[in-house]
C-alpha cells in the first residue's frame, strides 16, 4: 500500500531573528535520519508569513545544496502578490528543488474563479511539480474539488495538494472526484492524526509538523501500512493522537513544536518570529507529559 509522511520542517533562528544554519541543518538531518518520505521547506509551521524574501531564498539555497535529493525537498512558495510567488518559485526551480507548494493569498475572501486566474498565471509562467495547499481556517476562502479538477485538467504539473481542514469529509471529497479521472494525483491531509483515514480513503498519506519532533512515529505508521501490519498502524495511531495534544494548548503550535524538539535533545534557540511567544511554565510541563507518554526522554 503505498503511503508517505512528508514533514514541513519548522524554521531554526538566532536570538536576533536571522537563520541559523548549522540548527537548521541538523533538523534536516534529524528528520530524514528518521525515515520521513520528504521534506517542506517555508510552510506554516516554517514561519514563511514572517520572513523576508532574502531568507527565503537563502533558506532555499542551504536546503537544496545540505539535503542533496537524500529526499524529496518541497519548498512553499505562496505569497501575498503574484509576482512574488512566480519570483520564488522560478527561485526555487533554480536551485534544483523537487516541487512547490503554494498557499493562494490570504485576507480578503477570493473567489473561485479569481483563485482559478492565479494558479493559471503561476503554472503558465514556471514548468515544475505544484502542489495547491488547501488552507481555510488560515485563508478564509476553501479550494474546493471542482477547482482542483479543473486546474488539474489544465495543468499536468499540478501533481497533488494538502488538505489542511478538520472534516475529514472534505478530504474524501477531493479523493472521490479527482483521483477517478487522475489516478496519480497525490492527495494529502494536513493534519498528522488523519495519516489512516486519508490511506484508507485512497489518499497519499499526510504533511504533519508533528514529525519535527517524532519523525519515527510518521516513518513507523508508514512501514506498517506498507506491510500491512494492523497492529503496528493501531500502535502509530495511537502514538499520534497523543502529539496531537500539543495542538490543544497553543496557537500558533510552532513554538510548542520546538520547545519540544529542544526537550528532546536538538540543538536550537528557542526562538520564533514575533509576535510568536515562547511556551509558559505550564504548557513547557504538558509537553514533557506528553513526551513521556510517548516514550521520547526529556530534558
Amino acid at each position: 500500500m503505498d503511503a508517505r509522511f512528508i514533514t514541513p520542517v519548522v524554521t531554526a533562528f538566532d536570538s536576533n531573528y536571522n537563520l541559523d544554519i548549522e540548527a537548521n541543518q541538523r533538523i534536516w538531518d534529524f528528520v530524514i535520519e528518521g525515515g520521513v518520505d520528504g521534506i517542506i521547506l517555508l510552510g506554516s509551521t516554517g514561519e514563511f508569513f514572517a520572513m523576508t524574501m532574502e531568507q527565503k531564498k537563502e533558506l532555499i539555497t542551504l536546503a537544496s545544496a545540505h539535503i542533496n535529493h537524500r529526499v524529496p525537498l518541497i519548498v512553499g512558495t505562496g505569497c501575498m502578490r503574484q509576482e512574488e510567488t512566480i519570483e520564488l518559485t522560478q527561485f526555487a526551480k533554480e536551485n534544483n528543488t523537487d516541487a512547490v507548494i503554494i498557499v493562494p493569498p490570504y485576507y480578503f475572501s477570493l473567489s473561485q474563479d479569481s483563485l482559478e486566474d492565479y494558479f493559471d498565471a503561476i503554472t503558465d509562467a514556471i514548468d515544475i511539480k505544484i502542489y495547491l495547499y488547501n488552507y481555510p481556517e488560515r485563508t478564509g476562502y476553501d479550494l474546493t474539488a471542482e477547482l482542483m479538477l479543473k486546474l488539474r485538467r489544465k495543468h499536468d504539473n499540478i501533481v497533488g495538494c494538502k488538505d489542511t481542514v478538520v472534516n475529514f469529509a472534505h478530504t474524501r471529497k477531493l479523493v472521490d472526484t479527482i483521483l477517478p479521472e487522475f489516478p496519480d494525483f497525490e492527495i494529502f491531509s494536513g493534519y498528522d492524526d488523519n495519516f489512516a483515514h486519508n490511506i484508507f480513503s485512497g489518499g497519499s498519506g499526510a504533511i504533519g509538523g508533528l514529525t519535527n519532533l517524532a519523525p519515527e512515529v510518521g516513518s513507523g505508521w508508514v512501514k506498517a501500512f506498507r506491510e500491512n501490519d494492523v497492529a503496528g498502524i493501531s500502535y502509530y495511531q495511537k502514538q499520534m493522537d497523543i502529539l496531537a495534544q500539543l495542538f490543544e494548548f497553543g496557537v500558533p503550535f510552532v513554538p510548542l513544536v520546538k520547545k519540544a524538539m529542544i526537550m528532546r535533545g536538538i540543538t536550537m534557540e528557542d526562538v520564533s518570529t514575533p509576535p510568536l511567544q515562547k511556551p509558559n511554565m505550564e504548557q513547557i510541563n504538558r509537553i514533557s507529559d506528553i513526551l513521556a507518554k510517548v516514550g521520547i526522554k526529556s530534558s
